[in-house]
Order: C-alpha cells, then structure tokens, then sequence
C-alpha cells in the first residue's frame, strides 16, 4: 500500500465503523416511536440520505462554477463525483420514503412540495449523468455538464425549504423546526451516527470517484492522440503534464 492510499483506507475502514454502530443505534439502541412503531426506524436512512443528497448537489454547484471559472478539470471531476452519489442518495430517498409513506399515510406517493421538487431535483441529475455519457469530447462534456450542475442546484434550497413555505402533506421539520420539533435523546444520537455514517460514505465515494475519473481523462487523452497522429508517446506525455499541474 503506498502512503498516498492511506487516507482513503483509512477513510474507509472509519466509513465501515460508523455505519455499522449507526446500525445498531437506529435498530437496537433508539426506542421504538410510540405513534407509527418500527416503520419510524427508516428515518434514520430517509432523512440523513436526503440531507447529504442535497449538500451533494451544492457541492456540484461549487464544482461546475469553479470549472466555469478555472476550466481546470479537477473541479469537472469533483463535480461528476458529487453528481453520481448525490443521486445515489436522492434515489434512497425517493425508495425510503414512499415505504414510510404507506402505513403513515396510506398512500404510496403525493405531489406536495417537498416530494416533488425532490423529483424534479432527481431528474435534473439525471440529465446531468446522460449529458456526460453522450457528449464525447473532454472540453466539451465539462463545459456543457457544469452549466447543467449550476443551473440544477437552483432546485437544492427548494427541496430543503419547500415544507417550511408551503403547508404540505410532508412533516414539518424535526431537526431544526420550531420550538415543538425535537427527538428523544437516544433518537437523536442514533440520527446523529447515521448522518455521519452519510457523509463518511459520500467522501469515500467521492474520493474514489473522483480517482476513477482522473483515469478515465488520461485514457481518453491516450486515444484521442493516438488517433490524430498515431503517436503513443504524445498521448503517454498529456496525462504526465495534467497530473503535474494539478
């Protein structure tokens, strides 16, 4: 293992700890709730997936405009990375929380604010993730991607803040709501391990992703010159220089 690797096994093996004490926290350490029972033991998955999921799509914001600006493709490749997990947890949330919805509220889904600018919010990125897979050149993917992830983030503060300018069929907020929201102590630790576990998760994610992007640019930079001029040592020499400058 070189020394380089470390901080990420490191990262991971911590990511690991986390969520395997969230775990028993969320099942075994916090009570039951008294009014809906087991079936509340899925906020622990729904509501920190949903808090990470959007601060992952800030972080695509951050990451376009910063390319926007620089057109360094690092921030390109932060960006993507953000991107692809964000909607990894967007798609648990959208999964967690029609199962909550069904015994709670006797229906699977409903378009009230919150759940529908969630939606949308989901497929945005995924028009971010088919704009990369379609658009073949490197300049070109990025440039189109970060306007996509600048413009996409708009939705971002409107998922988190739709259930507190609109009255919706969704809760009012229990974490950081009024003076009457609250969880009990061994509720709020389990909540707390889990958010954690979250963002451990997504930073491995992230750094691994965005590793695998790293390597993707420098084989598409091996093609590309291999086919303009069928020169292996100028395609081996453009990735040496990008990874020197960053």
């Amino acid at each position: 293992m070189t020394s380089r690797g470390l901080p990420s096994t490191i990262l991971i093996v911590l990511t690991g700890i986390v969520i395997a004490v969230a775990l028993y926290a969320a099942f075994l350490y916090a009570p039951t709730e008294h009014t809906m029972g087991t079936i509340q033991r899925i906020f622990y998955f729904h509501v920190p997936a949903g808090m990470v999921g959007i601060s992952a799509f800030l972080l695509v914001f951050v990451g376009s405009l910063a390319f926007l600006l620089t057109r360094n493709l690092k921030w390109d490749r932060f960006a993507e990375a953000s991107a692809e997990v964000g909607l990894l947890y967007t798609t648990i949330v959208l999964i967690t929380g029609p199962i909550w919805a069904k015994p709670v509220w006797g229906i699977w889904w409903t378009w009230d604010a919150r759940l529908t600018s969630t939606l949308v919010l989901w497929f945005i990125y995924w028009a971010y993730v088919l704009i990369r897979s379609y658009v073949a050149r490197p300049a070109r993917r990025a440039l189109l991607s970060a306007v996509v992830g600048v413009l996409g983030a708009v939705d971002a503060p409107i998922v988190y803040f739709s259930i507190r300018w609109w009255r919706t069929q969704h809760p009012a907020p229990v974490i950081g709501g009024d003076s009457g929201s609250g969880l009990e102590p061994r509720m709020r630790v389990a909540w707390m391990l889990a958010l954690v576990g979250y963002i451990l998760l997504f930073a491995a994610f992230v750094v691994i992703r965005t590793r695998l992007a790293r390597v993707e640019n420098e084989l598409e930079e091996v093609a590309r010159s291999i086919d303009e001029d069928g020169s292996v040592l100028g395609a081996v020499a453009a990735p040496a220089q990008e990874r020197s400058s960053s």
